[in-house]
């Protein structure tokens, strides 16, 4: 998609790569089980759903399933849960001091 305001330079705009629930098993050591578990415990999120009704993710999931690996060592998936929810929201303040300010 091409987007143009007046005036201004056309930007192409490029859509992000969606990740069906299978091919995030497959760049990663977690199961499908573990992907779907780690989704309804709200430790990752979909990004958009297929119209048949299968998860799809953002890049975005990679990431965040890595810091999970790391939080795993040494943490219980509840304080994992509360790490991950702490970052989201120091990440959405920043965001909105950011556009704000």
């Amino acid at each position: 998609m091409i987007t143009k305001k007046q005036g201004q330079m056309a930007q192409v705009v490029i859509p992000t790569k969606l990740y069906r629930i299978g091919e995030v098993i497959r760049y990663t050591p977690f199961s499908r089980q573990t992907i779907h578990n780690y989704t309804t415990m709200g430790l990752i999120q979909e990004s958009d759903w297929t119209d048949g009704g299968h998860r799809l993710y953002d890049e975005s999931v990679f990431p965040r399933l890595s810091m999970i690996i790391e939080l795993r060592k040494s943490k219980t998936l509840a304080e994992i849960k509360n790490i991950l929810t702490q970052n989201d929201e120091s990440a959405n303040r920043l965001e909105t001091a950011t556009v704000s300010g």
